[in-house]
C-alpha cells in the first residue's frame, strides 16, 4: 500500500520541521505559541461559614456606635397603637411633617379615664381671659391641631366663621353630645397640658364612658401634608409624655369590635365611612377573632395564637382587607400588638406575618423586622420561614422599604434574609421566589440615591452589607446566573465599590461575590466591560493591601478575568499603576512569608494558618501575572522585570513542593511563560542558569506535577547551548529519557520537548542509544500515536533530529527498531488506516475534525520525511571492509 502523503523525497533538501506550503500553517503557529504559554488555574479562596448569626460578625470593621445591635429586647411594649412616625435614625431622608423622634417609648400619662357620669363634676377654675382679646371658641378639631403642633384643615362639611371681635359659629359635631360642645366651647384657646387633661370627652356615637382622655371627636378628620396623612392612618395619635399629643386610641369600636356603622381611619390617613357590607363583614368573619384574641393575650396560648392569627390571614384576605384598606385596621393591629409578649418563635412568626400584611410604617415596620431578625437568628426555626407565606412578605417588605427612611427596618429585614440563604434548602425556596429580583430592587434603589447626589452614607451601606450577603449566598445556588447580569447586580456591585472604597465590610462581600461569578465566561464579560473596574480594584488593592482576606480574592477575580478575555488582560496592564500596585503587594506578603518562616511562635497552628493565607495571596498573584504574561506585548515587559523575576527565583529556591505545592507549581508555570519570550535583555535568559539549577532538585523528586512544570521550562530553557551543556553535565538528558517510561502521556510530552533540543548536539545523541531511547521512542509512538498525533509528531523530530548525519538506518536505530519503525510510519501516514482506529464512535464533529487536522498538518509532514530517510538509508547488505 503506498502511504499518504508520497514518500519520495523532494529535490530541494530541508529540515524536518518545514511545513508544505500547500498546507495551512496560521493554526499551527497560533497552537504551537499557545502550548508553550499556559493559563493557570487555582482553587477559588474558601469563605468560611459564620459561627453565630448576626448582623455584622466578629470580623467586622465597624465600630459598635455606627451599627444596628445584633441583641435587643423586644415585646408588645416596642410596637405603637399607631403609625404615627418613623423612628429616629431610621433613615437619612426627613419628613417635615414629623417631629423627631428618639426611638425610646414615653410613658403614658398618669391620669386615670372617669365614667361618662363625670362629666357634671365641678371643674377646676380657670384662669380669667384676656379682656382685650375678642373669645373665640374653637372646636375639637382646633383644640386637636393645637395640641399636636399640626397645621389641621376641618372637613368640609363642618363650616366656621370667624369675624374680628366675634364669636366662631361652631355647628354641632354630632346632635347627640351637647354636653361635649358646650365643654368645648367654654375652653380657651391656649390652654395648657393640665387643661387639656382636666375633662373626660367621650367620642360621639360609639364611646361608653371609658374613652382616654383628650381623643378627638369620631367625625373630626386629621389632614395634614404629605406622609403624615400615611403615617397617622392606623390608630390617631400616641399618648407620649412631653410629646405635646393627645391620647392614643383606635378610632372606632376602640372598646367593642362589633359595632356595626363605626367609622375607622383609612390608608389616606383620614376617617372614613364603613358601608353597611364592610361593618357585616367585619361584625360577622373579624369581630368574633379579634374578640378572642383579645381574650389570648393574656392566656398565652401559643397553639391558640397561631390558629387565630392564621385564621384572621385567610378572613382578611378573603375579604381583601389586607394591606392599608381596613377601615378598623388600627384596632387589628392593636389586638394583635399585644400578643408579642413571648417566647416562642412559631407565635412571634404567624403574628409577625399578620403585621407585614397590613402593611405597616414607621417604627412598627422597624419593630417587625427586628422580630423577623430575632427569630431568624436561630438556625433551628429555619424551617418555620418555609411556612405559609412568611418568606414572600418578608421579600416584598425589603423590595418596597425605603432605604433612606427606614434604613434600619431595611437592615433587619435582610439580615433575616441573609440568615435564611445560608440555609441551602431555604434559599433554594428564596430562588424560587425571586430573592434576586428583590436584593436588585434595592441596590437600585441606592444607586440612584447616590446618582442623585445622596451622600453614601453609613446607613446605606449597611443595608448594602446585609444585602450583599444574601447575594453571595444565592451566588452558591443553582440559580440562573444570566440574573446577575439582566438585573443590573453586577453593573450596580462594580459601581459600589467605587462608591464605598472604605467600607471593608462591604467591598469584601462584593469580591467574594464576584469570585463565585467570574467563574463563567458571561459573568466576566459583563464585569470587565464595567467602567474603570480595574483601576477601582487597584485601589481597593492600595487601600486594604494589609487585609489578606480581601487581597487573594481580588487578585482570584483578576486572574479570572485575565484567563477568559485578552481585552482584560490589555485593559488591566494598561491601568495606571497597575505594575507597581501589583509588585508592592508581592513584595509585602512574600516579605511577610519569608518572616514567617524564619521566626518560631509558641503556638504552632497560628504560625500555620498565617503561613497558609500569605501562601494564598501569593498563589493568586503569580496566577495573575502569569495569565497577564499570554499577551506578547506584556510578555516581554514582564519577562525583562529582574524584581520580578528573582521574587520568583527566590520562591522555587526556598520553597518545597511537597509541602507549598501549588504556589510551587504556579511560580514555575509563570516562569515558564516568561521564558517562551527569547528577547533581547531577558531576565530569565540572564538567570538562566541559576534558574536551571533550582528546577534540577525537582526532577529529584516524586512529585510528578513538579517533573512536568520544570521539564516545561527546560524545553524553553534548553534553546541555549550553555543550558543544554548544563543539564547534560547534570546527566539531566539521562534523566529525560528515563520518564519516556512512565505511562503518563504529559510527562512524555513534556520530556519530548526537551529531547528534540538536546538532540541538536552531537555530543549528546549518544546517551539516547545507550539509554535505549530509541526502542522507548517507538513504544511512545505505538502507544499514544494513534490518540494523540501531536506527541507523535514530536516523536518523529526527536528521531529525524538523532538521525541528521545517518549513514545506516540500521548502524543509526538498530536492526530492529528500524523496521519497527518503518511499520508504524507506513501505517500512520495512511489516513484511512490512521483516523478509523483514532477517531471512535465517542468523539464528537468538531473533535474528529480537530484530530484530523493535527494529524495532516503536524504529524504527516514530518513523518513522511522521516520514513523517506529511514527507508533511504536502509539497506540489507552488509558493508564491504575497507581494503588494505
Amino acid at each position: 500500500m503506498e502511504p499518504t502523503p508520497p514518500r519520495k523525497p523532494k529535490p530541494e533538501s530541508r529540515p524536518f520541521y518545514d511545513i508544505p506550503d500547500h498546507l495551512p500553517t496560521s493554526s499551527k503557529i497560533i497552537s504551537e505559541a499557545r502550548s508553550s504559554l499556559r493559563i493557570l488555574k487555582t482553587r477559588r479562596p474558601c469563605t468560611p461559614k459564620q459561627d453565630e448569626r448576626t448582623l455584622f460578625g466578629k470580623a467586622s470593621s465597624r465600630q459598635p456606635e455606627n451599627r444596628p445591635p445584633s441583641a435587643f429586647s423586644l415585646g408588645s411594649r416596642h410596637f405603637d397603637g399607631s403609625e404615627s412616625r418613623p423612628v429616629s435614625g431610621s433613615g437619612s431622608g426627613k419628613d417635615p411633617t414629623t417631629r423627631p423622634h428618639s426611638g425610646t417609648r414615653l410613658t403614658p400619662l398618669d391620669v386615670s379615664p372617669k365614667s361618662s357620669t363625670d362629666f357634671n363634676t365641678t371643674t377646676a377654675p380657670r384662669p380669667p381671659a384676656d379682656p382685650n382679646r375678642p373669645i373665640r371658641h374653637k372646636s375639637s378639631k382646633t383644640r386637636l391641631q393645637h395640641s399636636t403642633s399640626i397645621d389641621g384643615k376641618i372637613e368640609e362639611n363642618h363650616h366656621i366663621r370667624t369675624k374680628s371681635g366675634s364669636l366662631s359659629d361652631v355647628t354641632h359635631l354630632e346632635e347627640t353630645n351637647n354636653e361635649m360642645t358646650k365643654l368645648l366651647d367654654g375652653r380657651r384657646v391656649h390652654s395648657g397640658p393640665t387643661e387639656r387633661t382636666q375633662h373626660l370627652i367621650e367620642e360621639s356615637g360609639v364611646g361608653n364612658g371609658t374613652e382616654t382622655i383628650g381623643r378627638p371627636p369620631s367625625s373630626v378628620s386629621v389632614s395634614s401634608n404629605s406622609d403624615l396623612k400615611r403615617d397617622r392612618s392606623d390608630s390617631g395619635y400616641d399618648t407620649r409624655q412631653g410629646s405635646g399629643k393627645s391620647s392614643s386610641r383606635q378610632g372606632s369600636g376602640s372598646s367593642s369590635h362589633g359595632l356595626s356603622g363605626s367609622r375607622g381611619i383609612g390608608s389616606s390617613g383620614k376617617r372614613e365611612e364603613e358601608s353597611p357590607k364592610e361593618a357585616e363583614y367585619y361584625n360577622q368573619h373579624i369581630g368574633p377573632l379579634i374578640e378572642e384574641m383579645q381574650t389570648l393575650s393574656k392566656d398565652k396560648d401559643a397553639e391558640k395564637v397561631v390558629e387565630l392569627s392564621n385564621e384572621l390571614y385567610k378572613v382578611l384576605e378573603n375579604g381583601n382587607l389586607l394591606g392599608r384598606v381596613c377601615k378598623r385596621r388600627s384596632a387589628i393591629l392593636k389586638t394583635i400588638f399585644k400578643l408579642l409578649d413571648t417566647t416562642e418563635p412559631k407565635t412571634l412568626l404567624a403574628v409577625g406575618r399578620l403585621i407585614l400584611a397590613l402593611k405597616v410604617t414607621g417604627n412598627n415596620l422597624n419593630s417587625v423586622c427586628r422580630l423577623l431578625f430575632k427569630v431568624g437568628k436561630e438556625e433551628r426555626n429555619d424551617s418555620l420561614f418555609m411556612e405559609d407565606n412568611i418568606l414572600e412578605l418578608m421579600l416584598e417588605t425589603a423590595q418596597n422599604t425605603s432605604p433612606s427612611n427606614s434604613a434600619d427596618a431595611l437592615v433587619y429585614c435582610l439580615g433575616a434574609l441573609k440568615f435564611l440563604s445560608s440555609n441551602m434548602t431555604v434559599s433554594k425556596q428564596l430562588a424560587a421566589k425571586n430573592c434576586l429580583q428583590s436584593v436588585a430592587s434595592v441596590l437600585d434603589t441606592i444607586q440612584s440615591l447616590i446618582n442623585e447626589g445622596v451622600k453614601a452614607s453609613q446607613q446605606l451601606s449597611n443595608v448594602l452589607v446585609q444585602a450583599t450577603f444574601i447575594l453571595r449566598n444565592m451566588a452558591d445556588v443553582n440559580v440562573d446566573r444570566t440574573k446577575f447580569i439582566s438585573l443590573s447586580i453586577i453593573r450596580n456591585l462594580a459601581a459600589f465599590m467605587n462608591n464605598f472604597p472604605a467600607d471593608f465590610d462591604l467591598v469584601l462581600n462584593i469580591v467574594r461575590i464576584f469570585s463565585k461569578l467570574t467563574m463563567h465566561s458571561d459573568c466576566c464579560l459583563e464585569l470587565s466591560n464595567q467602567p474603570n473596574v480595574y483601576k477601582h480594584f487597584l485601589q481597593l488593592l492600595t487601600k486594604h493591601t494589609d487585609k489578606n482576606n480581601l487581597v487573594v480574592r481580588i487578585c482570584f477575580v483578576l486572574g479570572n478575568l485575565t484567563a477568559k478575555r485578552e481585552e482584560a488582560r490589555t485593559s488591566l496592564f494598561g491601568t495606571r499603576k497597575c505594575i507597581e500596585t501589583l509588585q508592592s503587594v508581592f513584595k509585602s506578603y512574600l516579605e511577610s512569608n519569608l518572616q514567617l518562616m524564619q521566626n518560631t511562635c509558641e503556638n504552632e497552628e497560628e504560625q500555620k494558618h498565617k503561613l497558609f493565607e500569605t501562601e494564598e495571596v501569593l498563589i493568586k498573584l503569580i496566577r495573575l501575572i502569569a495569565n497577564l504574561s499570554i499577551e506578547e506585548e506584556i510578555g516581554h515587559r514582564l519577562a525583562t522585570n529582574k524584581t520580578l523575576v528573582s521574587w520568583l527565583l527566590q520562591i522555587i529556591d526556598i520553597k518545597d513542593v511537597m509541602s507549598s505545592e501549588e504556589l510551587v507549581l504556579n511560580t514555575i508555570a509563570t516562569i515558564n511563560n516568561l521564558s517562551y519570550y527569547s528577547i533581547e535583555n531577558s531576565a530569565i535568559t540572564q538567570k538562566q542558569t541559576e534558574l536551571a539549577t533550582c528546577l534540577m532538585k525537582l526532577l529529584l523528586t516524586d512529585h510528578l506535577e513538579g517533573m512536568v512544570e520544570a521539564s516545561r521550562v527546560f524545553g524553553n530553557l534548553t534553546r541555549q547551548k550553555s543550558v543544554r551543556d548544563l543539564l547534560a553535565k547534570n546527566k539531566v538528558n539521562e534523566i529525560m529519557v528515563t520518564l519516556l517510561d512512565s505511562g503518563s502521556r504529559e510527562v512524555v510530552y513534556t520530556v519530548c520537548g526537551v529531547l528534540i533540543n538536546l538532540m541538536a548536539d552531537e555530543d549528546k545523541r549518544g546517551t539516547m542509544k545507550q539509554e535505549n531511547g530509541i526502542k522507548k521512542l517507538i513504544e511512545v509512538l505505538r502507544d499514544f500515536g494513534r490518540n494523540d498525533w501531536q506527541l507523535s509528531s514530536m516523536v518523529c523530530q526527536i528521531l529525524w533530529n538523532y538521525s541528521i548525519k545517518i549513514k545506516s538506518s540500521n548502524d543509526c536505530f538498530g536492526d530492529q527498531e528500524t523496521s519497527d519503525l518503518i511499520e508504524l510510519l507506513i501505517e500512520y501516514l495512511d489516513e484511512e488506516a490512521a483516523l478509523d482506529m483514532s477517531l471512535s464512535e465517542d468523539l464528537d464533529t468538531d473533535m474528529k475534525d480537530y484530530m484530523r487536522d493535527v494529524w495532516q498538518c503536524d504529524f504527516c509532514p514530518v513523518a513522511s520525511q522521516l520514513l523517506s530517510k529511514v527507508e533511504t538509508h536502509q539497506s540489507h547488505f552488509e558493508p564491504l571492509e575497507q581494503p588494505i
